[in-house]
């Protein structure tokens, strides 16, 4: 088959020369200033300009543009654990030099965990722009020709290193703007660190460091803050717990390094309850921290959200419905169980309704109470933990008192309101109710400081929070604590499960005093923590004067025989409170371990070696008055088994004793965001961060961990 030929005349072929010539010629004299993105294989590249033409000698702003696949991401000015940031190179063929070039305008980045709790990066996804000022040669003409190659290393669970070759030219003659690039650009631009309107210092003298940020009118509270070094001094992956004060903030940082040689340089972002987010560049000289700049304690700056305040509460109801079964309520409880069953002997279910619900009011009274010290104590202090009542000696004192009373009202030795033996006759007097309303309060009292399952994250992670919902947490605390007991007096089913009165109950109410003079042991052996053997001599005085005016009251009819008794009563209770003075304390609470267990003391100081020379660490948190941590000590902590393997694998077995006040070990518990004792940390070998156990341990779990390694 013949080729097809059309023969075009010669007047036509001279035209169509013409016209491609002009095109060609219109091309190359009037140059684009849009330049098309390049395709570097996860994300698209593309320089652009705030202008579309420009005047010798002119600065402008053009940017690097990166529109990046979704999941992966880039680096910021310092990347972190891990990676590279972004770099231009020159590249031959442009008309537009390295020194005409500033540096990039770095946009604040945003955390990118690797490795939950051990590696973290910073940097950016979905799109990034990078501004930087160009300025025009003075001698320019024509157009300048700007040829750049963008290097940088893109991650998403891998990591490729890829380049884009970009290019952008502008005319020469006009300062016309490029409303969509000048825009966008200019959005970046804002997105920058600005200069800091106050001061920064950072204290090193111990860790973890302190970063204080002083500036007029402080920061809103609630206020996220996170750091953002520009080297490596501190560890990149570590909380940074944050206080508020008047004039500022406090960010407690974890050290890389062991000392920091001159400023700390990076940048603050503080980030708003409505998301707004706003960096500040700082270069903070070493010293004391500001005054007015800590107090109130915040949740972590990149805490990722957090229980929500009714998931705490639901967790607070469970964990004060264990506090029924916990040593230290138990006592206590038995005498609940004993109103119970004569409020249901009365055969008026409105009684026992009414037993209930004083019982309930006590309990939350107390909650109530405990909270707004937490709160008043937090406000002043900036540090509140639970079991701070037990800290302090007199209160110890009066408590140990008041449970050797109750074992001897037990045991008959005096009677308080209606007699046992009245059952029935005046159940719902003032005198029943009022009963049943400082049974309430007394179960807050010794139950409280008892951290047992759900309660340590729970409360831990409530502190930090508005008053309010320190409030509504404590009060969940404390209605699970009553639950039972108010479910035994609605339900009538459940309330006629109990067993008849008689006079057994004579002899259990008597046996039930033994379990209180128990619970006044182990408060003195408390207050020997807290206060000294001194205290604990004058305790047990005080405890002799009040039985011996009981005596008397009993044996004297006369005023003057009651006059002496009731100066007994109030002397013996009055007088040891006086004398426990927690400044004569003891000895650390280390020595509840024996030698052989081969325990040291707990400072951040020797955690820092010890995690530099790789050791595995197990770290108790514990006090003489925590009944949960003397638990863990005896079925666990003390075993056998267990010493054996923290002797095989050479695990540094430290203690942090928090029986008495310990400012060092609260900066630590709120850290970790615990409310109080027990809390326990594990470092494997090589971590410089620990994993948080469990309240309750076991000897599988601790085995488990160790042998792990």
């Amino acid at each position: 088959m013949g080729e097809l030929v059309i023969n075009l005349p010669q007047g036509f072929r001279m035209l169509r020369a013409f016209f491609l010539s002009f095109v060609a010629l219109f091309m190359a004299y009037v140059p684009s200033a849009n330049a098309q993105a390049v395709d570097g294989g996860r994300a698209l590249v593309e320089l652009i300009a705030e202008r579309e033409s420009v005047e010798p000698g002119d600065t402008l702003y053009v940017a690097l543009k990166m529109d990046l696949d979704e999941g992966w991401h880039v680096y910021w000015r310092n990347a972190g654990d891990a990676g590279l940031p972004p770099l231009v190179d020159v590249l031959d063929g442009s008309s537009i030099s390295d020194e005409h070039l500033g540096d990039f305008v770095w946009p604040i980045p945003h955390l990118l965990p690797v490795v939950e709790g051990e590696i973290m990066d910073y940097g950016y996804d979905a799109r990034l722009v990078l501004p930087f000022p160009l300025t025009v040669p003075a001698d320019a003409e024509g157009s300048v020709q700007l040829n750049l190659l963008a290097d940088y290393l893109i991650c998403e669970e891998i990591c490729i290193p890829e380049t884009a070759e970009v290019s952008l030219t502008l005319p020469v003659g006009g300062s016309d703007p490029h409303v969509e690039h000048g825009t966008l650009i200019g959005e970046w631009v804002a997105k920058a660190p600005r200069d800091f309107d106050g001061e920064a210092r950072i204290h090193t003298a111990s860790a973890p460091w302190k970063l204080s940020l002083k500036t007029d009118g402080g920061f809103e509270e609630n206020a996220d803050i996170r750091f953002y070094p520009f080297a490596h001094e501190i560890s990149h992956p570590a909380d940074q717990p944050l206080s508020f004060g008047r004039d500022g903030a406090t960010l407690s940082l974890t050290p890389a390094d062991a000392s920091l040689d001159g400023t700390l340089d990076g940048i603050i972002v503080v980030e708003t309850k409505d998301g707004e987010r706003t960096g500040y560049t700082i270069s903070a000289e070493q010293g004391e921290v500001f005054e007015n700049t800590a107090g109130i304690a915040a949740r972590p700056a990149y805490s990722g959200g957090g229980k929500s305040l009714i998931g705490l509460a639901l967790a607070a109801v469970l964990g004060g419905l264990i506090l029924n079964l916990m040593p230290c309520v138990l006592p206590v409880l038995s005498i609940k169980a004993m109103g119970m069953v004569h409020a249901v002997s009365s055969g008026h279910q409105s009684e026992v309704r009414s037993h209930g619900l004083w019982y309930t009011a006590g309990v939350l009274l107390s909650f109530a109470a405990l909270a707004a010290a937490i709160i008043a104590i937090r406000e002043a202090t900036g540090t509140a933990n639970l079991g701070f009542q037990l800290q302090n000696g007199p209160t110890v004192a009066v408590l140990t008192l008041i449970m050797f009373v109750i074992g001897l009202w037990l045991l008959g030795m005096f009677e308080l309101g209606t007699s046992i033996q009245n059952t029935g006759n005046s159940l719902a007097s003032r005198s029943g109710s009022m009963g049943a309303f400082f049974t309430g309060v007394l179960a807050a009292i010794v139950g409280a400081p008892c951290i047992g399952p759900f309660l340590g994250a729970a409360l831990g992670a409530v502190l930090d929070r508005p008053a309010l919902s320190v409030m509504v947490v404590f009060l969940a605390m404390g209605f699970g604590l009553a639950l039972p007991y108010l479910v035994l007096s609605f339900v009538p089913g459940l309330s006629r499960l109990l067993p008849k009165p008689g006079r057994w109950m004579e002899t259990l109410k008597q046996f039930f005093a033994f379990p209180m003079f128990l619970t006044a042991a182990a408060l003195l052996w408390t207050l020997g923590a807290v206060s000294g053997p001194a205290a604990v001599a004058w305790t047990v005085a005080g405890g002799t004067l009040i039985a011996f005016g009981i005596w008397l009251a009993k044996r004297g009819s006369g005023a003057v025989a009651k006059s002496l008794a009731a100066l007994a009563v109030v002397g013996g209770m009055v007088y040891p409170a006086l004398t426990a003075n927690s400044s004569t304390a003891a000895g650390q609470g280390n020595a509840q371990y024996a030698e052989k267990y081969e325990t040291e003391d707990w400072s951040p100081e020797r955690i820092a070696e010890l995690t530099a020379e790789g050791r595995p660490i197990f770290v108790d948190f514990t006090a003489t008055w925590c009944a949960t941590c003397q638990l863990n000590k005896a079925t666990t902590l003390k075993s056998k088994p267990v010493q054996e393997a923290f002797a095989a694998n050479d695990v540094a077995f430290l203690v942090a004793d928090f029986t008495r006040k310990d400012p060092v070990i609260a900066e630590e518990l709120k850290r970790r965001q615990r409310a109080g004792v027990p809390m326990y940390l594990w470092y494997p070998a090589g971590a410089t961060e620990p994993e948080i156990l469990p309240e309750i341990l076991s000897q599988k779990l601790v085995i488990g961990l160790v042998t792990a390694e």
